[in-house]
């Protein structure tokens, strides 16, 4: 009995030391906490600004201002500012007033008698609305000459929901305020703007997968830019307009508008596979005026619909990222972190997963005085991740280092990766302990894009600095203008043995910086064969008819029936691959039904496999957002994935 106690009390000290030795996640530095609300006050955040004196303005799509004082105590004071406003979706201080963005004006709020409540409601400046649904408008934000900017959502298509249309000036564009008050169109090229930011006096936007959008993207904004959607085009040769990209030089040929609308039309999303790839960098080769986004966020990984940028300006108290930006997405409930450089005067750079878990659509933040962040959310009609329809919660640094990568940047030969921690020597020269591929996203009229052209690319050697924060990591095969997707599953951090937090990093190489290339006798090209980083399986891929590029294989015309249905562990990289995961769950509502919910409608498997390539809207009116054509999905992985869902109905 006494040797049994023994063994017993040995085995209970293993499994603590294993539980000491395991890696932190993100709850462990960073916490989410709810403020208390008042019982009747429905937030659901379209504006969200740190005012001079601590004070938390925040402006709802419901058409209300709020001021929250003492927002970071226990007891925090909420008052109603203003009301009867129309989906106001940003919120601007300026010289004392609050301004905001309703749906078709740019609105100054005065509180003349001092009271607390705005008494005056100033318009600016309104712009033109056709009164499609999906015509929002973001912003404003103050530049520093004191003008505004505001983006304005593009309308939807009668016959395809998702085609993006310009109906009336603005749509698609992003627009200047004068303080004076007028109108200036700056940029177009924009589809579903949600995120428009100023960082360190410069005008950047984030914008969302959709037709011309192949998935998520930010994007530095300059006067007379393009940014790959044309239905602003519509509006390019007017007097005022800084763009001079017509759009008879988009769609070449195609000089009649009635035509070209005819033809769009005609491209439906299962006809698309044996196109040319067109990629938004040919077009920039072509026309200087075209900009490509500092960083491509990996759909479905790192967001669906993308929201607000912020940069870190606490010195500090949020962590060890002063100088970093974040980026929230509605869909996914999570926040990004994004590592920018210039390169060749161009920026990029990498995103890298920050934190998830909260409780609703994350669509603004801001700092508070004291370095935390608060974090406004929403998901009414647009669905999220969190279950919750609107909230308020704020994000909280303890105070301990997590262990990440700090900066990834550009090489000429590859990437140098600084840590926030000492790394551990032994794993960091190991070559098994990286992986890097690399891929790109179509530019063309359909929803969305697949990773096009993903290739391995080979590691060739690493080279780590002495204090053991920096490794340069060698590679034979960077590709200007793709993602490459950075992997480090194996790397160690010193002493605690810690995995990363977060062990990938997306990284948009719009340009290959010069410099010189290290040499081989510098380098470390171990291979220890222990470590296996994973990677998402590729999408296959064919020769274009032309053979000037690849695109996914077509759907083979074969039909097949599935002998026995997959495991939940088969079946997940596959849902992950095709990013089905970015708006469905398992058993419970996200964008789109669960698969349980789909499961109960008893549909066949290859009835399932015709609703992947061809949705119908009617058949779920309670939600939203449409599901999109996903012509991407091989026939293969949509006939496991329905046989899959199908399992479902017997559990």
């Amino acid at each position: 009995m006494k040797k049994i106690a023994q063994i017993a009390l040995l085995l209970l000290a293993t499994l603590s030391m294993v539980k000491a030795q395991e890696s932190p996640k993100e709850e462990d530095f960073y916490k989410i906490i709810t403020p208390p609300i008042p019982e009747g006050i429905i937030l659901e955040v379209g504006g969200l600004i740190t005012l001079p004196n601590g004070s938390l303005g925040i402006s709802t799509r419901r058409g209300e201002v709020w001021i929250v004082d003492n927002p970071t105590s226990r007891t925090p004071y909420f008052r109603k500012f203003a009301t009867g406003l129309h989906e106001i979706l940003g919120l601007a201080y300026k010289d004392g007033f609050l301004y905001c963005a309703q749906r078709g004006e740019l609105t100054k709020l005065i509180d003349k008698n001092g009271d607390g409540k705005a008494d005056i409601y100033e318009t600016v400046h309104a712009w033109a609305l056709s009164g499609h649904y999906h015509e929002y408008s973001f912003g404003p934000k103050v530049a520093p000459d004191g003008s505004f900017f505001v983006s304005g959502n593009v309308a939807f298509g009668d016959e395809e929901w998702w085609r993006g249309e310009s109906r009336v000036p603005g749509r698609g564009w992003i627009f200047r305020i004068t303080p004076d008050g007028k109108y200036e169109p700056y940029a177009t090229g924009v589809r579903s703007p949600a995120g428009i930011s100023m960082i360190k006096g410069e005008l950047w936007y984030t914008d969302n997968q959709g037709d011309w959008m192949g998935t998520g993207g930010i994007f530095p904004v300059k006067k007379g830019g393009f940014m790959g959607h044309p239905a602003g085009l519509k509006w390019a040769e007017s007097p005022n307009s800084p763009v001079k990209l017509t759009e008879k030089q988009f769609f070449g040929e195609r000089d009649n508008r009635q035509e070209r609308d005819a033809n769009n039309r005609a491209i439906k999303p299962e006809n698309t596979r044996n196109e040319t790839p067109q990629f938004l960098y040919q077009l920039k080769e072509k026309y200087d005026m075209v900009q490509l986004p500092a960083v491509w966020l990996p759909y479905g990984v790192h967001g669906v619909s993308t929201a607000e940028l912020i940069m870190d300006e606490t010195n500090g108290d949020f962590g060890p990222f002063t100088g970093q930006v974040f980026v929230g997405d509605q869909g996914q409930s999570n926040i990004m972190r994004v590592v920018l450089e210039k390169v060749k005067g161009e920026y990029q750079g990498a995103s890298i997963g920050f934190r998830s878990g909260f409780q609703s659509g994350v669509l603004r933040m801001t700092f508070a005085k004291d370095g935390s962040m608060f974090v406004g959310e929403t998901n009414r009609g647009w669905g999220s991740a969190g279950d919750a329809n609107q909230g308020l919660q704020r994000l909280v640094w303890n105070g301990k280092m997590p262990f990440e990568m700090y900066t990834v940047k550009a090489m000429p030969d590859g990437f140098e990766i600084e840590f926030t921690l000492p790394v551990d020597r032994k794993s960091a020269e190991d070559l098994d302990s990286y992986k890097v591929s690399s891929y790109l996203y179509k530019h063309y009229p359909v929803y969305g894009s697949p990773q096009i052209d993903t290739k391995d690319v080979t590691v060739k050697g690493v080279k780590l600095s002495e204090d053991g924060k920096k490794v340069r990591i060698v590679l034979d095969g960077m590709r200007q203008y793709f993602v490459h997707k950075i992997q480090l599953e194996g790397v160690r951090a010193a002493g605690n043995y810690w995995s990363l937090v977060h062990p990938d990093a997306y990284y948009t190489l719009n340009n290959i910086p010069d410099g010189e290339k290290l040499k081989v006798s510098e380098l470390k090209t171990t291979r220890s064969g222990k470590v296996k980083a994973t990677v998402t399986a590729p999408v296959k891929e064919h020769v274009s008819p032309d053979g000037k590029g690849k695109e996914p294989a077509p759907a083979s015309t074969k039909t097949a029936t599935a002998k026995k249905a997959p495991t939940w562990e088969e079946v997940k990289p596959l849902l992950a691959k095709n990013t089905c995961l970015a708006c469905h769950a398992t058993d419970k509502k996200v964008v789109g039904p669960s698969y349980i919910d789909v499961a109960k409608r008893k549909y066949s498997d290859a009835k399932i496999v015709e609703l992947i390539y061809a949705p119908k809207p009617e058949n779920w009116p309670d939600y939203a957002t449409p599901m999109p054509a996903m012509p991407q999905v091989s026939k293969g992985d949509a006939l496991k994935i329905a046989a899959w869902i199908n399992s479902l109905s017997k559990k």
